[in-house]
């Protein structure tokens, strides 16, 4: 959930918005992290190559696997992003990335590499 409080000209704003995990991972697609004053573009450039390393790793979990059932999949995302929110993220973009077949289980969705 996000709140946005503030004016525009002289109306109050006060909006609440919420957002599922799918929702945020497509919102981040579409953001660019300009570097704040004071900080220099190597410090973006390091965000921006964790980043990639991340969803490298995250590839290559299910990679190895060759399939992985969801929950599990989640908890060894969730350790390797360093919370649930961001392993939630890692595991969003997964679902919707061309190399990996998402299936329904008994329990749970099942994640296969396609490569």
């Amino acid at each position: 959930m996000m709140r946005i409080r503030g004016r525009i000209g002289d109306w109050p704003v006060d909006l609440t918005l919420e957002l599922d995990a799918e929702d945020w991972a497509q919102l981040a697609q579409h953001v660019v992290v300009a570097p704040t004053p004071g900080t220099t573009t190597t410090t973006a450039t390091v965000t921006t190559d964790t980043g990639d390393a991340l969803w490298q790793t995250a590839l290559q979990l299910v990679r190895d696997a060759g399939q992985v059932e969801g929950p599990r999949l989640m908890t060894q995302l969730a350790a390797l992003a360093g919370g649930e929110v961001a392993g939630k993220r890692l595991l969003v973009r997964l679902r919707h990335c061309e190399q990996i077949r998402m299936e329904t289980g008994a329990d749970a969705p099942i994640y296969h590499w396609q490569g």
